[in-house]
């Protein structure tokens, strides 16, 4: 599948990233911890510059918990700051506060210095779509501030947020790229949902998804589709198994693999097939 996927919309938000830049103090990075590499758009760092920036592995609650450990250690490694959080259970906003503050220390020092002692720190959040920008600013916010939801392209215009404790955030809509170089990074993005699922066709996608969970997570895909091997010559006949073990038959007796690749996507994202990171730091080095 050669997903590509950049509506004039998301010209337009780069520019508007590179327009209100010189604005904030910090830049907040939401990357989807099941695949921090490939939810990092690259022409964040050429809009970003020097700008301070922390990093947020979003959804972490669905990622491998070990995964999480070895990409706190990677980004660590690089002298970088990065976070785990989940903007549904998270208890983590008061820890993201202070490190905000702790990263702009000198700045704000600087600004006591001259006597401005209560200006707003003001941060941008940036990401790509469907990765949980709206919720995380609501959750730090405390209230509904910002329109969310589980598709990618809710947020379609820039928004200033005043939060508690002298933090003013703008929110971007989700931004991608105009071409993915590699095959497996639009895969990667589409399984999580941050591609919209009408541009693709769905089987295939679930069947792509399929052969990759029976490579990487093989035991939480025989347990959730109680499958007795995940030995397939390729992800249709994986998705073929999974309409048998489902029952999704249609008249005539075949199977129904657009409702099976329906509950496949589904379940993946939301964790039902088990707490799954597509990759892993090691292949980062």
């Amino acid at each position: 599948m050669n997903i590509q996927w950049f509506p004039g919309h998301m010209a337009k938000t780069r520019r508007l990233i590179g327009e209100h830049m010189n604005l904030v103090d910090l830049v907040v990075e939401l990357l989807d911890a099941r695949a921090p590499l490939s939810s990092q758009n690259p022409d964040i760092d050429n809009l970003c510059g020097n700008k301070p920036r922390l990093l947020i592995l979003n959804k972490s609650d669905l990622a491998d918990s070990a995964a999480n450990e070895a990409w706190l250690r990677y980004y660590k490694a690089q002298g970088k700051t990065a976070i785990l959080f989940d903007s549904v259970h998270s208890k983590q906003v008061k820890h993201i506060t202070e490190t905000v503050r702790s990263l702009l220390s000198e700045q704000i020092e600087r600004q006591a210095a001259r006597g401005m002692k209560n200006r707003p720190l003001k941060l941008m959040i940036v990401g790509i779509p469907n990765v949980g920008k709206s919720s995380f600013i609501n959750r730090l916010a405390g209230r509904s501030a910002a329109i969310s939801g589980d598709r990618p392209g809710v947020t379609r215009g820039k928004q200033w947020i005043r939060l508690a404790g002298g933090l003013e955030l703008l929110d971007t809509p989700g931004v991608l790229w105009p071409k993915f170089e590699d095959e497996q990074v639009g895969l990667r993005l589409a399984f999580t949902g941050a591609i919209k699922d009408e541009i693709m066709d769905t089987e295939t996608l679930a069947a792509k998804l399929l052969e990759t969970l029976c490579h990487c997570a093989p035991q939480d895909i025989a347990s959730r589709y109680k499958l007795d091997s995940v030995q397939f010559d390729n992800g249709f006949l994986a998705l073929e198994a999974v309409a048998k073990k489902r029952g999704f038959i249609v008249s005539g007796g075949e199977y129904d693999l657009l409702r099976a690749a329906n509950v496949v996507l589904d379940e993946f994202r939301s964790a039902k097939i088990g707490r799954i990171t597509l990759e892993w730091p090691e292949v980062a080095q």
